[in-house]
């Protein structure tokens, strides 16, 4: 039995008949000349995402991401450290004490799964110091991913690899040439070598890294132009920026622009966040018709659980369909 098969036999009510319908939806989306925007929020890529959305990539099932700098990075610490990784099963019961050592081992936790400073962090941290001085000195901005693309390009990862880069996402795209679109890069790891740096004049002046203005100006002229051709769905794993930025370029078209676009033609959002005003304010996906962004029609759904569950299980079924 597929996992399709197994889903479509046993995911009968409440979240699980949700997950079911928004895969199977995704799968009428895209052969009624649909394209998928995926937007990633939390700490999806250290739970190892890339397994299965790298070959949804990789299949023309994905079209364009957007996502927050620390997904992005954490993709490729993950494939250039993965044997340095820790992980701590019992991350519940850790003492203060526990989480100290943690430190002075250089193992930045995310819940069960210790990121190593020096075997991710700081090997990245020297290649993109050297492609962002070379950007300055030619007075060339670039988008992050951009910087990670011209790694790929360069081969100058290679001999860190650790993992099949076949489950890295971020090399996927790269091979896709995919559009990727990072608000709030600001909010990472990286950005946060970047401005050290800046501090220690290792760099000057003109700043290499596209801002979050014009990631949102780039992203308009990829609605635009895609749009002519295809009808665009948008699935969203958790909240924040990530979600909340792109989202926002249909309304920015249609109201601010006054441009004629079409809305997005699907929605799904994975939470385990309970709507609320102190939480996701109470954003299903009902709401999002009143400020312009899906109809009434707009084949909508949200799902409230573990996105680490669920969104390979629906990538998968979209696989095997």
């Amino acid at each position: 039995m597929s996992i399709k098969q197994f889903m479509q036999k046993n995911y009968k009510h409440f979240n699980a008949a949700t997950m079911v319908s928004a895969a199977e939806h995704w799968v009428k989306h895209l052969n009624n000349n649909g394209k998928m925007f995926v937007t990633l929020a939390g700490a999806m890529s250290t739970a190892e995402l890339g397994i299965t959305l790298a070959e949804m990539i990789r299949q023309d099932k994905v079209h364009a991401i957007s996502c927050t700098g620390a997904n992005l990075e954490e993709d490729i610490f993950h494939l250039i450290a993965h044997s340095h990784y820790h992980r701590v099963p019992d991350y519940r019961y850790l003492s203060l004490d526990d989480e100290e050592q943690l430190l002075l081992k250089g193992m930045n936790r995310v819940t069960d799964t210790c990121i190593p400073e020096e075997e991710a962090m700081r090997r990245l941290e020297t290649h993109l110091l050297h492609l962002w001085q070379k950007a300055e000195r030619e007075n060339k901005s670039y988008s992050p991913h951009e910087y990670l693309y011209q790694l790929f390009e360069d081969k100058k990862l290679e001999a860190y690899y650790e993992i099949d880069p076949k489950d890295s996402w971020v090399y996927a795209a790269y091979q896709k040439k995919l559009p990727i679109f990072i608000p709030g890069w600001e909010d990472s790891t990286t950005a946060n070598f970047f401005v050290s740096h800046v501090i220690q004049q290792r760099l000057h002046g003109h700043t290499p890294i596209i801002p979050g203005l014009e990631q949102m100006r780039r992203l308009v002229h990829w609605y635009k132009e895609t749009s002519k051709h295809y009808h665009i769905g948008f699935f969203q794993i958790g909240g924040g920026i990530a979600g909340d930025f792109p989202i926002c370029v249909v309304p920015l078209l249609r109201q601010d622009l006054e441009e004629s676009v079409p809305l997005w033609s699907y929605f799904c959002q994975i939470s385990d966040s309970t709507t609320s005003y102190g939480s996701y304010s109470g954003a299903t996906p009902n709401e999002k018709i009143t400020w312009g962004k899906i109809s009434k029609t707009t084949p909508s759904f949200i799902i409230e659980s573990d996105a680490t569950i669920v969104a390979p299980l629906i990538f998968q079924y979209v696989l095997e369909s």
